[in-house]
């Protein structure tokens, strides 16, 4: 629901198109009050809206919340909605954005458990920030369970290693 038109956010628009924008706003107002507070932090919102996005979960009356989400809506319109809909579509696991990235890290970490120094050594480059002696050790306990038979414990810390890397350098953590 769009409280009311402005000719101001006409930009040679037609009403509709004008009101199909505010709803996605209200929309996108609405999924940020689902969030959690450090995904919060991460987003790059105003002081006003971070105060009405904390606000949100007391209003619990069904008008009250509605009414809520419309305020929160017209906040919305002063913020960088293309940088938040960016880092929402990395951290939400239902985007393609955030599963491509997922594969790629289990590809490395594939890569890692199976190959040599020189897949080591690509990855350091592509991550500096990567402990190689930690990693090393890691890929030759995930090596030798392996042979072993054994549940895969030191693959899982491989890959938890290697999120929490990419997502320190993609400014995620």
């Amino acid at each position: 629901m769009v409280d009311s038109y402005d000719d101001s956010l006409d930009e040679g628009k037609s009403k509709t198109q004008v009101k199909r924008e505010l709803h996605a706003l209200v929309d996108l107002g609405e999924r940020l009050t689902t969030l959690k507070a450090d995904v919060l932090a991460k987003l790059p919102l105003t002081d006003g809206l971070r105060r009405a996005l904390a606000e949100a979960p007391k209003h619990t009356a069904n008008i009250a919340r509605k009414r809520h989400i419309l305020f929160i809506g017209r906040l919305m319109r002063d913020q960088d909605t293309a940088a938040i809909l960016q880092l929402l579509d990395q951290l939400d696991a239902s985007t393609r954005q955030y599963n491509e990235r997922f594969h790629n890290l289990e590809r490395w970490r594939d890569r890692l458990v199976t190959g040599n120094d020189e897949v080591l050594e690509k990855f350091v480059n592509e991550y500096p920030d990567a402990d190689r002696q930690h990693l090393r050790q890691l890929i030759r306990q995930a090596q030798h369970e392996t042979a072993q038979n054994k549940p895969p414990a030191a693959t899982r810390k491989i890959f938890k290693y290697i999120r929490e890397l990419d997502e320190t350098q993609r400014g995620l953590r």
